[in-house]
Order: structure tokens, then C-alpha cells, then sequence
């Protein structure tokens, strides 16, 4: 153990799941049985020792039943000791205190304080590579540690609370990772902290994480590490203009043009989607992507095999043509080639059995509303009734009005339902209201107008 390192014992615990016991348990466990599978069951945090419980001797319906007797608090009356000594018949062989001991331990384990946690990670992330090698921290130790970051940065609170703790920039830092297994999951975790979360993209971005994922993205020899960084850059860029203004100015859609070019579908996949949010959102980006050369690729892309390729693509091309449209300079509505690709769809729809045009009705429309767009009239999918087919523009089924009436409805059909027969004559309100205001004293003396005890005016 590193002399100016942190504490592995009691920090790296969730490492236990992958060493070997040692102590009283190996000697209980034998040599030849299977491990019990403790870390699906209490976690990574789980002791090893606690693997005890499923030797030989004691049997994994014994351990099962012991667990179940921990979670209703049945520890203090030794309630477990007496039901395997009972069931087993061994009773010379009962766990030792020491052994028990280390099964409460398990059992509070479930119990898991997540800031705690993540501050853990966080110190396991800031450590240098070497000193994790020297203590046996391998790079799939390291990516299932990442994998449990992920899942508590999958709230909202917790993703932003990871920048509090110290824990973000070394998750970025992770993006330059030797292995490149360990560089794909620090992009996944980011997607996840990023997405949908203002507050988490801000901070990125401060912490200048676009440029180990556009370097990733753009440059990384694994196919994998590169899409998972474009994925990340999509959220991190969504609705966030200072990300797309930091995406233009790195060259990114040169990035995306190379990405298109990939053999991966998955990889096209992404890159589209990108590319059409980009467009619907900037449309002063479609004069940049044609320069690049965009749509004679899109067009390859749009007969591709992939069903999800061929309809990104030709979203990408009806944005462009759309873009046309409004005055934009552009001539992909004089491209013949474009034209030939249309008709080469259109046949190959006219061609599909009724199975495969229901799974196709997006492809459809895209095709008709792109050949509307550049040729002004409709395509001939209209007039073979490709286009809508019956039964598509039909309403879903009115089951809730079997059953439930709106109140309005049911007014309306028995609008007397409600009128009772108007049989007693209506009495006349009775009005409050502010009486007369009264008379004052000086002015009757003034005066000489009194009242006398009958009522009777008098002088």
C-alpha cells in the first residue's frame, strides 16, 4: 500500500467484490465451491467475508433464510443462529461473533448514503492511474465504478451536486483515459449528467468538457469511444446556444461530415439526428452545410439497408430543401440525382407488402413532402394511394366514452334534466341596503320641525 496515499481499506471497498477472501472465511468456504453472488444481492459495498453464509456446511438455503431474518430485525434474539443449527444439524459449526459481525455489517450495507458514495468515487477518480494499477484496480473495476456514478447522477440534484463534491472534473479528466473502455463510459456518464439539465451543461462547459469530446468525437481510433462522445455532444449542445456557438467554432460539422462517411450504422445514425436538430434550430447553418458537401452524402445515406439511416437522412434533406425555399441560395431541387433517388424510393415503396408500408409510413411521408418541396406538386405515391393508407387518418377508438359521459354532453342532450316545475310563486327579495341617514340635532332646533309622541309633525 502507497505510504502517501489514501486509505484502499476502507475506501475501495466496492474493489472487494473482485479479490479473494481471506481469514476464518476462506477456511469456512473451502477451495472448490462456487462464490455466492453477494454483489448483485447487497451491492458493491457488500464484504466478502460475508460469503461465509454459502459454504458447504451451511448450505444456501441457510444463508437465503438468514438474510430474510436479518431485514425483520431478528439479530438481537439469535433467532437465525437457532433456525441453522436446527435445519443443519450443526450445531459445533455456528459463525463465530467475528462472522457475525461481518453479516450485520452487509446487512446495513443496503442502506447506502449517496453524497457518501459519490465523495468515495470521487477520491477513487482524483487518484492517479499508476497508484490504482499498484494496488490491483484494474480498468473494469474503474468502468463498473463508472456505472454506478451513472446511476445516482440519474437524478437531477445528485448530477449537479457531483460539480459540489469535486467529482466533475476528474470524470473529464477520465475522457483522456488510456483504455478505451474507460473513455466511452466517462462519455456516457456525461450524457446522463448533461441531459436535459441546464444547470449541469453550464458547468460543463465551464469546466471546458466540449473539447475532450469533440477531440474524442473527431479523432478517437475506437468507433465506440466516438459515438458515445457524440452522444454526448448532443446533449450537452441541446438548447444550449453557447454549446452549438462552441460546437461551430470547432469545426464540428467537419466532424459530422467524417462521421457520415463511417461504416457504423449507429455511428450515422447519431450524427444525423445531430445534424437535422442543428438545422431546425439554426437555419442559417444549411448555407454551411451545403458548402461542406452535406447533401450528395445524405443522398448515399438516403438508400441505405437501415430503415432509421434512410429517414434521417432524408429529414436532413427536406430541412435543406425547406431552407431553399425561404430564399437561401441552393440548387438541390435542380439536382437530377436528387430527383433519381426519389423515384428509386417511391418504387421501392410501391414494392413493399402491407406489413412492411405500415413500418414505412414515416419514410412515406418524407418522401412525398420532399418531392412537394423541390418539384411544387405532389409525388406519384398520392396517386397510388402509397401515401395515406386506409385506416392511418381514421381517429384512435372512443373506448372512454362508453363508459364515462362528459358533463357537458349530457347537458346538452337533456337540457331540462335539471329545471324543476316552477310551481311556487317567487316571494320578493328582501333588500338590505343603508337607510335613511339620519337627521341631525342642530338642524332640527335650526329649524323648528318636530315630531311629536303620535308621529304628528309640529312647529
Amino acid at each position: 500500500m502507497a505510504k502517501d496515499g489514501p486509505n484502499w481499506e476502507g475506501l475501495l471497498k466496492w474493489s472487494l467484490a473482485h479479490s479473494e477472501a481471506t481469514g476464518p472465511s476462506r477456511n469456512l468456504r473451502g477451495s472448490n465451491e462456487q462464490r455466492f453472488p453477494y454483489k448483485g444481492i447487497w451491492g458493491v459495498k457488500a464484504p466478502i467475508r460475508v460469503s461465509f453464509l454459502c459454504g458447504p456446511q451451511l448450505g444456501v438455503y441457510g444463508a437465503l433464510f438468514c438474510g430474510l431474518l436479518g431485514f425483520f430485525g431478528c439479530f438481537q434474539k439469535r433467532l437465525w443462529i437457532y433456525y441453522l443449527a436446527g435445519v443443519t444439524g450443526l450445531e459445533n459449526t455456528l459463525p463465530s461473533e467475528e462472522d457475525r459481525k461481518w453479516f450485520m455489517e452487509a446487512m446495513q450495507a443496503q442502506s447506502v448514503d449517496v453524497i457518501k458514495r459519490m465523495k468515495e468515487i470521487t477520491l477513487v477518480m482524483q487518484t492517479p492511474e499508476q497508484v490504482l494499477e499498484a494496488q490491483g484496480v484494474t480498468s473494469a473495476d474503474i468502468e463498473d465504478m463508472l456505472d454506478e456514478l451513472q446511476e445516482h447522477v440519474e437524478s437531477i440534484d445528485m448530477a449537479n451536486d457531483l460539480n459540489s463534491i469535486g467529482g466533475l472534473v476528474p470524470l473529464l479528466g477520465y475522457l483522456k483515459n488510456s483504455h478505451a473502455n474507460i473513455r466511452a463510459k466517462a462519455a456516457e456518464v456525461v450524457t446522463t449528467i448533461v441531459q436535459n439539465n441546464p444547470r449541469s451543461q453550464q458547468l460543463v462547459m465551464e469546466a471546458n468538457g466540449l473539447e475532450p469530446l469533440l477531440s474524442n468525437f473527431a479523432s478517437d481510433p475506437d468507433v465506440t469511444v466516438q459515438t458515445k462522445a457524440l452522444g454526448a455532444i448532443s446533449s450537452l449542445i441541446r438548447h444550449n446556444k453557447p454549446g452549438v456557438t462552441a460546437f461551430r467554432l470547432a469545426n464540428g460539422y467537419a466532424a459530422l461530415r467524417d462521421a457520415l462517411g463511417s461504416e457504423n450504422v449507429r455511428f450515422q445514425r447519431k450524427a444525423l439526428n445531430l445534424i437535422h436538430y442543428l438545422l431546425h434550430e439554426n437555419g442559417s447553418d444549411c448555407s454551411v452545410v451545403s458548402e461542406l458537401g452535406f447533401p450528395r452524402i445524405m443522398m448515399h445515406l438516403a438508400s441505405s439497408e437501415d430503415t432509421e439511416v434512410r429517414e434521417a437522412a432524408l429529414r436532413c434533406l427536406l430541412e435543406l430543401a425547406r431552407d431553399e425555399t425561404k430564399g437561401a441560395d441552393g440548387r438541390l431541387g435542380e439536382d437530377e440525382k436528387l430527383k433519381q433517388l426519389l423515384q428509386e424510393r417511391i418504387n421501392g415503396i410501391s414494392l413493399m407488402s402491407p406489413e412492411d408500408l405500415g413500418a414505412a409510413r414515416e419514410e412515406r411521408q418524407l418522401v412525398d413532402s420532399l418531392w412537394n418541396t423541390c418539384y411544387n406538386e405532389p409525388s406519384s405515391l398520392q396517386e397510388k394511394g402509397l401515401l395515406v393508407l386506409p385506416g392511418e387518418d381514421a381517429l384512435p377508438p372512443d373506448v372512454a366514452s362508453q363508459h364515462f359521459e362528459p358533463p357537458l354532453r349530457a347537458w346538452a342532450a337533456n337540457p331540462s334534466a335539471d329545471k324543476s316545475p316552477d310551481t311556487k310563486k317567487k316571494e320578493t327579495p328582501l333588500l338590505l341596503g343603508a337607510g335613511p341617514p339620519p337627521v341631525a340635532a342642530d338642524s332640527q332646533n335650526n329649524s323648528g320641525v318636530g315630531e311629536d309622541a303620535n308621529g304628528q309633525l309640529n312647529r
